[in-house]
């Protein structure tokens, strides 16, 4: 996406704390994943052994986008790009020596530990985003709509799922709820990000060629496209305004807008400038769409992907377009 170079730049973190309930899951690191999980959520066509791999890639800095149990083209291309690390056959199926494979390197952790969810992670309540750019700078709500929209971006999920798993929750300060055990360890020193447009997919590289993370990524369209070339990181905004100016743009109405930074705003709140011409990589207020549709010419990660990305660069670190 298309945007002008005005930032502002806030940091936000948020505790995480582990209650001591559903000792059943806590307790055994057992990789059966009938007696780890919870039969409920997977009465569809969501798959156990699904939702283990992707926790398991997440772990290990190879986003499969949302977690949520279904197949999909963001979990195989981020179960490929595993299997290709390994020395596997990258089909990107989810079969037994490539779950092997990801347990060995990612541990035997349970799946899923409990959280209680916090005053702070309430705070002072919840409104649903206004709809549409013009509203949203009119209103300048662009915060999480629920809390349990706001905790399943926390761990990675599918606010769908986060429901499915925890039927009987309000989401109220002081329940306790069941997530995603992800809880992946830094990505390491960042000297090269690889955006490849055709597989949708953004690499992270140390300085001697190491593959450190990948991430899902909206890259670009046939309309819009990406730069090509080599770019680098000039700045980081991990609070970031949006900010639309109808003279530099051939989409989006015909009155310049600010819309304040947070997790519903056009670009996710967070922003990482490439540079030049105002593009970037980026948030998404969508997170289950990345990889499946276009943008305005930006590289679009999931909100948590890109603050990930964001904790690990610093300006100077190289960016190829592919």
């Amino acid at each position: 996406m298309t945007i002008t170079k005005q930032l502002f730049a806030a940091a936000a973190a948020i505790a995480l704390t582990v209650p001591s309930s559903a000792a059943s899951l806590q307790s055994s690191p057992s990789f059966a994943w009938g007696e780890e999980l919870p039969d409920g959520p997977f009465a569809s066509k969501r798959q156990k052994d699904t939702l283990a791999a992707q926790i398991l890639l997440a772990r290990l800095n190879h986003s499969p986008g949302v977690i949520d149990g279904f197949p999909g083209g963001n979990t195989a291309r981020a179960i490929s790009t595993f299997e290709e690390m390994q020395g596997l056959s990258a089909d990107g199926k989810v079969d037994e020596d490539m779950l092997a494979a990801l347990k060995s390197a990612a541990g035997d952790a349970p799946l899923l530990k409990t959280y209680t969810i916090t005053s702070d992670d309430i705070g002072d309540g919840f409104t649903k985003p206004a709809q549409g750019m013009k509203a949203q700078a009119q209103t300048g709500n662009v915060g999480y709509g629920s809390a349990s929209e706001m905790l399943a971006e926390k761990f990675g999920m599918s606010e769908r799922f986060l429901k499915k798993l925890n039927p009987n929750t309000d989401f109220t300060a002081g329940s306790s709820i069941l997530v995603a055990n992800v809880d992946a360890g830094p990505i390491g020193d960042v000297a090269r990000i690889e955006v490849d447009g055709s597989n949708n997919e953004l690499r992270v590289y140390d300085d001697g060629g190491a593959l450190l993370a990948s991430f899902p990524a909206t890259v670009g369209s046939a309309e819009f496209p990406s730069p090509s070339g080599t770019r680098e990181v000039s700045a980081i905004a991990p609070a970031a305004s949006y900010y639309f100016d109808p003279s530099d743009q051939d989409w989006g109405g015909d009155e310049k807008l600010t819309i304040p930074a947070g997790p519903n705003n056009p670009i996710g709140g967070v922003w990482i400038d490439l540079g030049s011409d105002g593009y970037g990589i980026h948030g998404s207020p969508d997170p289950a769409k990345i990889g499946k549709t276009a943008s305005h010419g930006c590289v679009r990660l999931t909100n948590f992907d890109v603050r990930r990305l964001l904790d690990a660069v610093e300006q100077g670190v190289t960016v190829e377009f592919v």
